[in-house]
């Protein structure tokens, strides 16, 4: 494969530190919230996940792009990071199935990216002062018109983006004679979470995140789902009163990671913004129930109050917790048909330790 001409970049962090490196992807600028991920492979599908949305990613694995990229390993329709900061951008690739290279793949998205980056260092820098915005441009090399221009980017705190990433109209997906039928609040959801349960006899309607639930509701389905999405959980009151109004009705619910948190809001559990967030294939889970550990995907950077837990012992019981921070991992509201967890089990990529969760909810719908 021929060479990619690249061109000088910089990364500007919103404290004023600056990296510089060379292209990746498409010339040009891009903002958003930086943060890293930790996997070893499945770059494809951490790109398209909609969990992303609006935030620059950090690769810590050295080579990104070395086995090109799959049209079928995207988790949803379309790239949804902002931007890419990695050490080896790989545009030549060793799988031989792969559809094409990064680099390609990179511009038919218009996805703009900086690589020859210390990321070990940038990592330790994010890890030290905690998430924060960022500007990445291989056209405008003034630092202080990047300046100007990050300065205009808003905070992570605050913004509703589930709507930047739902689906506009709802569909159906899995098999019409599938013997339990799932109604999907889309926040952002991954493909492979309605893969799974697809494959566990669920015919599933996917919904925009803002349907009311008389709609949900008038479809008729044994249980609900919340999916995983971008964005803060507090700015996100239609998804609450959604979820309380299921929680109302007493029907079976399961959340995962943006629909953990949301669950927690509905019964006045409140979340906050981490220091950097958790994102990653090899993060450490404890079942508080079982008494086993687990290895998950994770990708989140707001958490439900522990002190909001404690507060409220009466209303939820803690099933998971994190065994590198003690973080809340999972959640079980008592009195009521209703769990989340704050994790993958889905992975795409990562381990399947956690499947076992898409297991338990289809029991509690045979069980209803």
């Amino acid at each position: 494969m021929a060479e990619v001409s690249q061109v000088p970049a910089i990364l500007l962090l919103e404290d004023g530190t600056i990296f510089k490196g060379k292209s990746a992807g498409k010339i040009g600028t891009t903002v958003g919230e930086i943060c890293f991920n930790t996997g070893m492979t499945g770059y494809q599908e951490v790109f398209t996940d909609p969990s992303y949305y609006g935030q620059l990613l950090v690769t810590t694995n050295v080579h990104i792009g070395n086995y090109g990229t799959k049209d079928q390993d995207t988790e949803s329709e379309s790239i949804k990071i902002a931007g890419l900061i990695c050490r080896n951008f790989t545009v030549n690739y060793s799988r031989p199935i792969a559809d094409q290279s990064i680099q390609k793949y990179f511009e038919g998205e218009d996805l703009v990216g900086i690589t020859d980056v210390d990321t070990r260092a940038l990592v330790r820098h994010i890890r030290d002062k905690g998430a924060m915005n960022g500007i990445i441009s291989s056209e405008i090399h003034s630092v202080d018109k990047l300046k100007k221009e990050l300065k205009k980017v808003p905070s992570m705190a605050g913004l509703e983006l589930s709507t930047k990433v739902t689906t506009k109209e709802p569909y159906l997906k899995g098999d019409p004679h599938s013997r339990y039928r799932v109604a999907v609040l889309d926040l952002g959801v991954k493909q492979n979470i309605l893969r799974c349960f697809a494959e566990r006899d669920c015919y599933l309607k996917v919904f925009p995140a803002k349907t009311p639930f008389k709609e949900l509701a008038a479809w008729k389905p044994d249980g609900y789902f919340i999916s995983n999405g971008p964005g803060d959980p507090a700015a996100m009151d239609y998804a609450v009163a959604t979820v309380k109004e299921i929680l109302k009705a007493d029907k079976p619910l399961f959340g995962i990671c943006l629909g953990h948190q949301i669950l927690a809001l509905a019964i006045g559990i409140s979340t906050y913004k981490m220091h950097h967030g958790h994102r990653g294939i090899n993060h450490p889970i404890k079942n508080l129930i079982s008494g086993k550990c687990e290895i998950t995907s994770q990708n989140h950077g707001f958490g439900v109050s522990p002190e909001a837990i404690n507060d409220n012992k009466d209303k939820v019981k803690v099933t998971h917790v994190n065994l590198n921070d003690n973080t809340i991992e999972g959640i079980k509201v008592i009195g009521k048909k209703a769990f989340s967890v704050q994790y993958h089990p889905e992975a795409a990529p990562g381990p399947h330790d956690a499947r076992y969760l898409f297991d338990d909810f289809i029991q509690m719908i045979a069980e209803k």
